[in-house]
Parts: structure tokens; C-alpha cells; sequence
């Protein structure tokens, strides 16, 4: 499973905000997508970003992950 977080994490710049998306290019699905929010919250926990906001579906599903890189 790819680290969606940490791939976008590493091509922000410090302050800056990016929304973390399942990318449909590159195998991803919304079902495997649920796992990024843990590895986001472990990047939180680092001190590395701030988890913004979580938005998901009618069904619960996670379908995107705003992150503000701190480090």
C-alpha cells in the first residue's frame, strides 16, 4: 500500500496546505484510501503536519485529507 500522506507531505513546502486524494492514475480506490488518515495522523504525531479537516462520503468513507506542513 503507498503512503499517500507521506508523498504529498514531501513535496510541500513548510506553511504550506495540501488536500491528501486518492489518485485513480496510480491504482488508488476509495477503499484502500481509508489507511492514509492513520499514516497522516502518525506524520501529526511526528510534529510534521497539522490534519485540517477529513471530509467523507455519504457511506463514511474517507475521501480526502487537508494537511498543513509544520516541519
Amino acid at each position: 500500500m503507498r503512503d499517500i500522506a507521506k508523498e504529498v507531505y514531501t513535496k510541500m513546502k513548510v506553511g504550506s496546505v495540501a488536500w491528501v486524494k486518492p489518485v485513480a492514475a496510480k491504482g488508488d480506490t476509495i477503499e484502500s484510501f481509508q489507511g492514509a488518515l492513520d499514516n497522516a495522523k502518525l506524520l501529526e504525531e511526528e510534529g510534521l503536519i497539522d490534519v485540517q479537516k477529513v471530509t467523507r462520503q455519504a457511506d463514511g468513507l474517507i475521501d480526502a485529507i487537508r494537511i498543513l506542513r509544520l516541519a
